[in-house]
């Protein structure tokens, strides 16, 4: 009887018997190959995009410090300059900043500017030195007593809004303030805390400066005490954050979002954010840099992981094709061939890109105008362009093998220092050729990895700059002749000054003794024989006489006009409002029939001189009561506007607004002496007063209509 096997059912039907017991397990292995391959690429892919990803960072915050490094040697050669000269002139400063082409070579630096440092009792002289140097008032902002001042007084381009800076207080606002203390003390550049720059008005922008101290005659004080006896001021560079890395990195940022954060003393000021933010990054890194004695932390994030790691896309189809081969089992070989195949290009691939990379290496030592050369762990050359050849005067074979520092004539105990940071420094050096010449170059040494089995340690870069220390040396010498010249013109203005103070003096004297002959005869002319001459013949004597009583009029205003301007000002508290009631009660007892409603706003105090003071009030108010003697009834008020202008307003006569340049000038009227009375003196005195004080004045006013004075005075209730 036949054997009849039992019927299979499915699950038997699925388990591999025989010869295909071994090609499922052949497929099974395949498969976790496959996955253990895919995975192994993966995190190999992951690892290589994470260090590129920490490669670019790098370089970004690198190529941020350079472009900071390049502020500060901006900066310093302003203290180069002021070291040279005691004080620029602007133009000077002008000529350096266009020089160093601030304008059209930095686009995020608002400018480059210095202000000085100006104890309490200097600032008077300060301000009419300012005025007498012919570049108008120094209006110190804000307004205020205090005992020490950092105005702006330089700062280029001249941009509207940089102008718009000149006489701000630096010291006034506490974070520049503190930057600045911070410099004088240690003598080194330090940046700000987050501020609002005042050229920006109510506009909100995060913006830095970076300050570096100057000394007297570039003295370099050793300790804290000796550099505040000796700071004559600060110069500084402001700089809007966002348009700084804007600018230095440009297209850097479209692969990863960057955030700037000021975390000095613990405390998260945010300066930049910018870039491509995701929801779910690759990678974040997070780095805290040192910036000029601020803690800047610099935080990354990449893209997602599809976009930050392009690999993964070739990863997906060689798993897939993985897959394909394994199911279908003759693809084991060929997955195995084509992945060796892949490898060797792998291989070939990166051996190309080393050796191009090693030609790009060696074309830029061989060409590069700029001597470079590497050294090996004990300072001696192993390689050298003909750059640097050229500038010791040596063969190529004749410095390798030489000890670098041999190349230097040192003094005893002077060793090349190097930095044990990121162990990157500058340097000036000098050496003596073969020949005798003396060369000095600037010295740049960075570490740099040489190859497996190779002793190369760092690179070396040497820059003749010979020639241009020779030109600074030039330059520097015809400074200091331009400033004797300057000195030498600036006495002989000043003794041009004194002459003409005192012809001015001898003149005014010398005319009034004729001016009493013309008087006296016209007198007794008109005693002795006024019968003996017709109505024509004494009017003229009428008209001889009040001449020469004008003439001495002209010449008392004179006289107090010049004693006006050399005065000693003796500063103390002024109840304007009670002094302008005496005087408009004084004028109204003079006149009690003119009808005159008075208006004087309570509690207007100011600090200044009280008799000065007086004489000013004195002088508007009058000419406010000459001027309304045709209105009935007439008005003057005196008050203070909410900008803080003091005024005098009348409905007078008034005047026309096209001529207003000329009523602050000495012996300049509007009116005809046959109207209103006066010798042109009033007005001009009050500008002094006004400009003596550090105060402004200005006038409106129509014809028939009335007229306005404007004048500001220092507060004592101001901060």
């Amino acid at each position: 009887m036949d054997r009849v096997d039992p019927p299979r059912t499915f699950w038997s039907r699925l388990v591999p018997r025989g010869s295909h017991l071994l090609a499922f397990a052949v497929l099974v292995a395949s498969l976790l190959l496959v996955a253990a391959t895919w995975r192994s690429a993966r995190e190999r892919e992951m690892r290589a995009a994470e260090q590129e990803f920490v490669a670019d960072t790098d370089e970004i915050i690198e190529v941020l410090r350079q472009r900071l490094a390049q502020y500060e040697l901006m900066t310093r050669g302003g203290v180069s300059l002021f070291a040279s000269v005691a004080r620029p002139t602007p133009r000077q400063w002008q000529a350096y900043a266009e020089g160093m082409g601030v304008a059209d070579g930095y686009p995020a630096l608002l400018g480059l500017g210095f202000t000085g440092y100006v104890p309490n009792a200097r600032l008077p002289d300060l301000q009419i030195e300012w005025r007498d140097s012919g570049y108008g008032m120094l209006n110190i902002r804000p307004r205020g007593m205090r005992a020490e001042y950092a105005p702006i007084l330089y700062l280029e381009p001249r941009r509207p809004e940089n102008v718009a800076a000149i006489g701000f207080d630096m010291y006034s606002e506490a974070q520049r303030r503190a930057a600045m203390t911070a410099a004088l003390d240690t003598g080194r550049p330090q940046i700000t805390a987050p501020v609002q720059l005042v050229q920006d008005g109510p506009t909100r922008r995060t913006s830095v400066m970076l300050y570096l101290p100057i000394y007297r005659a570039g003295d370099q004080p050793a300790s804290v005490a000796a550099r505040r006896e000796s700071v004559q001021g600060w110069i500084y560079a402001p700089f809007h954050v966002r348009d700084f890395v804007e600018s230095v990195l440009g297209e850097r940022l479209v692969r990863t979002h960057m955030r700037i954060v000021d975390v000095t003393g613990g405390a998260a000021r945010p300066l930049y954010d910018g870039g491509v933010r995701v929801e779910d990054p690759a990678f974040s890194r997070q780095v805290d840099v040192d910036a000029y004695g601020r803690r800047w932390r610099f935080e990354f994030t990449s893209l997602p992981v599809a976009n930050a790691v392009p690999g993964l896309h070739t990863l997906q189809g060689t798993l897939t094709l993985g897959l394909i081969a394994t199911l279908l089992l003759y693809g084991v070989a060929f997955t195995l061939a084509r992945t060796g195949t892949r490898a060797r290009a792998i291989a070939g691939r990166l051996t190309e890109e080393f050796r191009r990379s090693e030609l790009r290496f060696r074309a830029a030592m061989q060409y590069s105008a700029i001597g470079k050369a590497l050294v090996d762990s004990r300072d001696r050359i192993v390689d050298a362009n003909p750059a640097f050849a050229r500038i010791f005067g040596r063969t190529q074979d004749e410095l390798e093998g030489v000890p670098f520092e041999s190349l230097f004539a040192f003094n005893e105990g002077e060793t090349i220092a190097r930095s044990d940071g990121e162990g990157v420094w500058r340097a000036m050096r000098q050496f003596v050729r073969q020949d005798g010449s003396t060369r000095h170059v600037h010295l740049t040494y960075s570490p740099v990895p040489g190859n497996v089995g190779q002793d190369v340690s760092a690179l070396l870069q040497v820059e003749d700059v010979t020639e241009r220390l020779l030109a600074e040396a030039r330059v520097h010498a015809l400074n200091r002749t331009l400033e004797a010249r300057v000195a030498l013109r600036t006495n002989e203005l000043m003794r041009a000054n004194q002459e003409l103070e005192s012809f001015a003096y001898s003149v005014s004297h010398d005319l009034r003794a004729p001016l009493r002959a013309i008087d006296g005869f016209s007198r007794i002319l008109a005693e002795r024989y006024g019968d003996r001459l017709d109505d024509a013949g004494r009017g003229y004597l009428k008209r001889v006489r009040r001449a020469a009583a004008r003439m001495g009029e002209l010449i008392d205003a004179m006289l107090q006009l010049a004693r006006l301007s050399r005065s000693t000002m003796k500063p103390e508290t002024v109840d304007l409002s009670r002094t302008a009631v005496e005087l408009l009660e004084d004028l109204q007892v003079a006149e009690p029939s003119r009808r005159v409603e008075t208006v004087v706003q309570p509690g207007l105090v100011i600090e200044g001189d009280a008799v000065l003071v007086r004489n000013l009030l004195q002088n508007l108010i009058g000419n406010a009561w000459k001027f309304t003697r045709e209105r009935d009834p007439a008005r003057i008020e005196f008050g203070r506007t909410p900008a803080g202008e003091f005024f005098v307003r009348d409905n007078g006569a008034g005047f026309s607004q096209d001529y207003v340049d000329k009523l602050f000038r000495p012996f300049q009227r509007l009116h005809t002496e046959e109207h209103f009375a006066g010798h042109g003196i009033g007005l001009a005195t009050v500008r002094r007063i006004v400009e003596r004080h550090g105060g402004t004045i200005r006038a409106e006013g129509a014809v028939g209509e009335g007229a306005t004075f404007y004048f500001t005075m220092p507060d004592p209730n101001a901060d």
